[in-house]
């Protein structure tokens, strides 16, 4: 997958820069901070280095001043701007009269990949033994690759351990090369756990299940030791912006709630939605909520999946993901945010008709929100995603 190289220029602290070598005042300011690879639009760039003392340090970009800074007595100087335009940028610091060239910035929209149901169940693990752990990504790959970040839902527990929980019909688990594949070959950066089969064989299977996608580089949102755990977001950094993951299951087999002292998963509490989206909010400057919801086979959202869209939108949240009905339902544009209100199977089985159609949601992120979208279409063939043709 295509990772933003450590995003943006941090802004950094005048203690923290070495002065120059030599006591001599350095006649052209000297760059102590390269340009990112490329920031996201309304990203801030910032620039830090040494120059003459006590005077005037510009930012330009394409010709003109963004920002004005000053050095102190020894000549330290930071100086930023947000860029909110996407394009290539010349990037150029004038301090006391010299000038220099830093060279041509990259703007560009965070690129967010999500699919929906991933299983390692209803045999789809034991067939990667001999199918090996590239075959259910290998169409898909290449778009997922080129996505800045990915994320689907993982159903199902990767674990020996356990028993299947009872009153439930279908327990679905397998071994870690679907974990291996989706990280390797897929480049998933996160799963949701929040749904209805993560506690299919119990509490310690589930842990394993965390520690399992942990171990081959996946982050995990909406299930944890803890319900403060299940509720904590992970944040990733792309593009000089910070973006916060959190997920809930509104579909709950009694047990699967996490408490404050088991494992579990995240519930859907309005209450407690509002409240994490809104403390997300302060901690990044993006919000993706994935959902467990909906009724099974349904290609419409009921009455309660739009409430619980309602409260993650109106407390922060840029994006909404669904998951849970295995079919596909509408993607809906909302001003400068995203529904998506069911991403159906991925790699998954399908048996009922609907659950076949799926495909790839990519949506373009910017500080200021979704700034576009599209759906890449595909099929399942066999438990194998197959891009339609374009």
């Amino acid at each position: 997958m295509t990772r933003g190289r450590a995003v943006a220029l941090a802004c950094v602290a005048a203690g923290a820069l070495a002065a120059p070598a030599g006591s001599q005042v350095p006649a052209a300011p000297i760059i102590a901070t390269p340009l990112p690879a490329w920031l996201a639009p309304g990203a801030r760039l910032t620039v830090a280095g040494w120059a003459r003392s006590d005077v005037a340090v510009a930012l330009a970009v394409d010709g003109r001043r963004v920002a004005l800074a000053h050095s102190g007595p020894r000549g330290r100087f930071a100086v930023g701007a947000t860029i909110a335009t996407a394009g290539r940028h010349a990037i150029v610091v004038v301090a006391g009269g010299s000038r220099v060239a830093l060279g041509m910035l990259l703007v560009r929209p965070i690129v967010l990949a999500a699919v929906g149901d991933i299983t390692p169940g209803e045999g789809v693990a034991d067939s990667l033994a001999s199918s090996g752990i590239a075959y259910p990504w290998s169409s898909v790959a290449p778009v997922l690759h080129a996505a800045d970040i990915a994320t689907a839902n993982l159903e199902g527990v990767i674990s020996d351990a356990g028993t299947p929980v009872a009153n439930k019909e279908f327990h679905l688990r397998g071994g870690p090369a679907l974990l291996q594949g989706a990280a390797t070959i897929a480049g998933i950066d996160v799963f949701t756990v929040a749904n209805n089969h993560s506690l299919d064989y119990g509490p310690v299977a589930f842990l394993d299940t965390l520690r399992a996608a942990h171990g081959v580089g996946i982050e995990t949102v909406g299930g944890g030791a803890d319900l403060a755990d299940a509720r904590r977001p992970v944040i990733l950094e792309r593009g000089g912006l910070r973006i916060a993951i959190l997920g809930y299951s509104d579909v709950r087999p009694p047990g699967f709630d996490a408490t404050a002292d088991a494992p579990g998963t995240a519930p859907a509490d309005p209450a407690e939605i509002s409240a994490d989206v809104e403390h997300a909010r302060r901690l990044a400057d993006l919000v993706i909520v994935w959902f467990h919801w909906g009724i099974e086979l349904q290609t419409t959202p009921n009455a309660r999946q739009e409430e619980l869209a309602q409260v993650a939108l109106g407390s922060g949240a840029d994006v909404v993901l669904g998951a849970h009905p295995h079919v596909l339902q509408p993607v809906e544009r909302r001003g400068r945010t995203i529904v998506a209100w069911s991403l159906g199977n991925f790699v998954f089985p399908s048996h009922s008709v609907g659950t076949g159609s799926t495909g790839i949601l990519l949506v373009r992120l910017a500080a200021s929100g979704v700034t576009g979208s599209q759906f890449v279409r595909a099929h399942i063939a066999g438990f194998r995603p197959v891009l339609d043709s374009r």
